[in-house]
């Protein structure tokens, strides 16, 4: 991945569909998924890999995630013979708002795109946030950067 920010993203209307859906059926837990795109850019999401939530305590899935490892090299294969690239990761907070905990950005690997949903007020609804996680500051902790959004149309 590119170590530049994005100034905007642009994502597929059918990748919103589909992290609603895991999000949802992944409740009370987090849910998570892999972010793909055309190119290493990163201004375009073009597609979602659902996953499960591996985290190893299963009490603590309502405030944690994890990607199992073996999951993401599939992901990353099935994205490159289709000619894709995994941009980032998406998980839900069942229990806050969408944005980076603590917790999120000392596992966070920067610089990382990050999708977070949080349940919006509406039933049935999520609100989705997008930051940047940089890393520029050497020695300091990761700062996040909520990046402006578009939901499009992207043609499969």
């Amino acid at each position: 991945m590119t170590a530049i920010a994005p100034a905007r993203l642009a994502v597929d209307r059918r990748a919103l569909t589909v992290l609603e859906r895991v999000f949802t059926v992944a409740l009370p837990h987090e849910g998570c998924a892999l972010l793909l795109g055309p190119d290493a850019s990163c201004s375009q999401i073009g597609q979602v890999w659902p996953c499960l939530n591996s985290w190893p305590e299963a009490a603590e899935r309502t405030r944690r995630f994890a990607l199992d490892p073996r999951e993401q090299l599939v992901a990353q294969r099935w994205a490159r013979e289709r000619g894709l690239v995994v941009l980032g990761s998406a998980h839900s907070h069942p229990l806050s708002r969408p944005e980076p905990s603590a917790l999120d950005l000392e596992l966070c690997f920067a610089p990382a795109l990050m999708l977070i949903g949080a349940p919006a007020q509406q039933p049935g609804g999520w609100a989705f946030a997008f930051w940047w996680v940089d890393d520029s500051m050497a020695g300091l902790p990761p700062e996040p950067r909520r990046l402006p959004w578009r939901m499009v149309d992207i043609l499969h």
